[in-house]
């Protein structure tokens, strides 16, 4: 075994929980958890030492949806659109976005929606945040 296969070796027991592809709901609640975390600690800073990290874990839970929950594809502003009928709420009561006014701009596809904002939603309507990237 070479010596790169030795290390990862060493370190899997350490990672494997967080870099292990979800075979249950369990591990992908675990996983979006994990995510969250890193959202927090990494924001949009796409040098920070751990961006692919997050990247990697983005990438196993949107697998892991695609193949159990079968979500069509859908744009972020859509699936927002989606949530606030479900729910039955206006503009006005996504507060923990911004303003009428930005929710408006957010809505019409003027402006995106900032990390804080996706974390927030994504927590209020109980989904990944990655319903909102």
């Amino acid at each position: 075994m070479n010596s790169q296969l030795e290390n990862i070796s060493k370190a899997w027991p350490a990672v494997k929980a967080i870099f292990s592809v979800p075979h249950s709901e369990k591990e992908y609640q675990a996983l979006v958890k994990t995510l969250d975390n890193l959202i927090d600690e990494v924001g949009n800073d796409q040098n920070h030492k751990l961006a692919p990290v997050m990247e990697t874990i983005g990438n196993l839970i949107k697998n892991y949806e695609t193949q159990e929950y079968k979500i069509n594809a859908s744009s972020p502003i859509d699936a927002l659109k989606y949530l606030m009928q479900e729910h039955g709420l206006k503009q006005s009561d996504l507060k923990e976005i911004g303003s009428q006014g930005v929710v408006s701009e957010i809505l019409t596809g003027k402006r995106t929606l900032n990390i804080e904002q996706v974390k927030k939603i994504s927590n209020k309507f109980h989904v990944s945040p990655l319903v909102f990237i």
